[in-house]
């Protein structure tokens, strides 16, 4: 069979996994089903699909997975040692006389908890203490919903969780150095633009309506709930990006470091049973978290296994379309971001899995380039995509149609991401 038969077969199957996925489809089942067709397709002799497939990029993400866990366990502790609600509920005070000031408080009170803190747990913990306060101030529900998931999106550029499933694709990158004046720069940008939305919307807060917007969601402004911590405390998030950034320590430690040191401020060893209890707690909550992620990211390094292995055939199609200006390649990629919305094709954990595969493995650029490049549009989905879980929790939560989330979230993340891929190429091109 020819290679040019074969790639068509291969964009075939890869049609039919975005429709897949725009129909709903299990993207682990997809992924796993996808690295069989890509096998068969490309014709991999069985035992090395055995061994190059199935066997060696599982084993090989091993310790990314590690990465994961030990982020999502200091998430759960920020959120159930009382910091992350404390940090939330201090926002509040300002709120009732200042409601422009308490939403913008709010939104950077949300980027700071999820530089460290990740999952839908997570979101869902914050959530239901944040939102109510934004309501409380007199923001509209769906203005509310898009301050708070945009300020989720913004630190995904530094959470160690979210970085460590972009290097299934590009294993060769490092958080770390540049990355992270990156990482911190496309932050700001996309946190900037979330104040200037809130800006430009500042009219249609109206107090008067946030008793009546709290019943709509079934919720009170319960902030003084929230038991106390101290404020020294608040900059507990960012340990593990400043040990990362003045130390240069690996992830894991800085992680374990800022876990012990929020438990430690917040009373949590004040005798042995309850700190075994409440770190048996937060690690058994944290690891269910995100058992389903692990299993969805292993068949997602099987299928970028396979397309690995096929990239050779699509190169030429490639090397003809794809502009070999990085310059080019950014503005391209910033403009062609919506692509990412509902699991597009420049979504890593949608169909874009095949393409950030395949432009890892031709290797017409560097990882240290794609990783970020692939990464802003698929920020721009996390940021406002009604296929991202938590958005979802969210419009079920605030009752907000989903129309008027998209309508709020596109136009600001599509300028965002612009900007981004300019950053990207001022760092990396």
């Amino acid at each position: 069979m020819s290679s040019t038969i074969i790639a068509i077969l291969l964009l075939i199957t890869f049609i039919g996994f975005i429709v897949y996925i725009l129909k709903g489809g299990n993207l682990m089942i997809g992924f796993f089903i996808m690295a069989i067709l890509w096998a068969v397709i490309g014709l991999v002799p069985f035992n090395v699909a055995i061994k190059k497939i199935f066997a060696e990029p599982a084993l090989n993400y091993g310790p990314t997975i590690i990465y994961i866990v030990f982020g999502s366990w200091f998430g759960r502790v920020l959120v159930d040692s009382g910091i992350a609600p404390a940090i939330s509920a201090a926002t509040n005070k300002v709120g009732k006389k200042k409601p422009l000031l308490a939403a913008v408080l709010v939104a950077l009170v949300t980027c700071l908890i999820f530089v460290s803190a990740y999952g839908v747990g997570s979101v869902i913990a914050i959530g239901v203490i944040l939102l109510p306060i934004l309501l409380s101030v007199g923001l509209p529900r769906d203005l509310a919903l898009s301050v708070f998931v945009l300020s989720i999106g913004a630190p995904m550029y530094l959470n160690v969780v979210l970085y460590n499933q972009m290097k299934a694709f590009f294993p060769k990158a490092v958080y770390g150095g540049k990355y992270l004046e990156f990482g911190i720069a496309a932050m700001i940008v996309q946190m900037v633009a979330v104040l200037i939305f809130l800006f430009v919307h500042r009219k249609q807060i109206d107090p008067a309506k946030a008793d009546e917007n709290l019943a709509i969601i079934g919720a009170a402004d319960n902030a003084d709930e929230v038991k106390s911590v101290p404020v020294i405390s608040y900059l507990v998030p960012i340990i593990p990006v400043v040990m990362n950034m003045l130390f240069k320590w690996d992830a894991v430690p800085a992680l374990t470091l800022g876990t012990l040191i929020a438990m430690l401020l917040t009373g949590q060893f004040k005798d042995y049973k309850h700190s075994i209890q409440f770190m048996n707690d937060t690690i058994k909550t944290a690891i269910s978290d995100i058992a389903g992620l692990i299993m969805f990211l292993m068949a997602l390094t099987m299928f970028s296994g396979a397309a690995s292995m096929n990239a050779v055939r699509f190169r030429p199609i490639f090397a003809a379309i794809l502009p070999h200006n990085t310059l080019i390649l950014c503005l391209a990629m910033g403009i062609l971001a919506p692509l990412a919305l509902f699991r597009g094709p420049l979504h890593v954990w949608g169909a874009g899995a095949a393409t950030a595969a395949v432009l890892s493995g031709i290797g017409l650029f560097s990882d240290a380039l794609l990783l970020p490049l692939m990464y802003v549009p698929t920020l721009l989905a996390v940021s406002t995509d009604i296929t991202q879980s938590w958005n979802v929790w969210g419009l079920d939560y605030m009752k907000v149609d989903s129309k008027k989330f998209l309508k709020n979230g596109v136009p600001v993340m599509w300028i965002v991401s612009i900007i981004n891929e300019l950053l990207v190429f001022h760092f990396f091109g």
